[in-house]
């Protein structure tokens, strides 16, 4: 058991627990501090923004009547078992690739946590520029998007050390 921890990319879920730890304190901070709604100025393009998701990303499906958080809660489940598994099959010698699933994993989990525990994710962090909006976000995401680009990264890299 415990080369599972030492010998595959579980070794790596702490960085899972910190971004689930991470993405769940700055939530109830957000709760706690900001008004739903209420937008604070960070900078001249950053907002913090207390909003609730009931959606996936970009509020996909935001307005489908509450299918949609058992529906989106049961994919989260699925894809981090899957990537669990992943994780488990990656070998010690592989750095890049288990960071990404660690961090796709901790974002998975924070964002089911709340469609369990609340119904909706809680989102916050806003970047705009002039009357364009990105769509707010969390820690929970950002752990997913820098996962997902880690993932690309790793797929060119090992492109290249096969041709070599």
């Amino acid at each position: 058991m415990l080369n599972l921890f030492t010998q595959t990319g579980w070794r790596f879920l702490w960085l899972a627990v910190i971004a689930v730890s991470l993405d769940q304190y700055t939530k109830t901070l957000v709760v706690s501090k900001i008004e739903l709604y209420q937008a604070v100025q960070v900078t001249p393009f950053f907002n913090l923004t207390h909003v609730y998701n009931y959606g996936a990303a970009f509020s996909f499906l935001h307005d489908a009547g509450g299918w949609q958080r058992w529906f989106f809660t049961v994919i989260a489940i699925l894809v981090t078992s899957l990537v669990l598994w992943w994780l488990k099959q990656t070998s010690r010698q592989q750095v890049i690739l288990p960071v990404a699933f660690s961090l796709i994993v901790g974002g998975a989990i924070g964002n089911a946590y709340d469609r369990i525990v609340h119904g909706y994710v809680i989102d916050f962090l806003v970047v705009y520029y002039d009357d364009w909006y990105w769509p707010a976000f969390n820690i929970a995401d950002s752990a997913i998007c820098v996962g997902a680009v880690l993932l690309i990264i790793d797929m060119f890299k090992n492109k290249e050390e096969e041709h070599d």
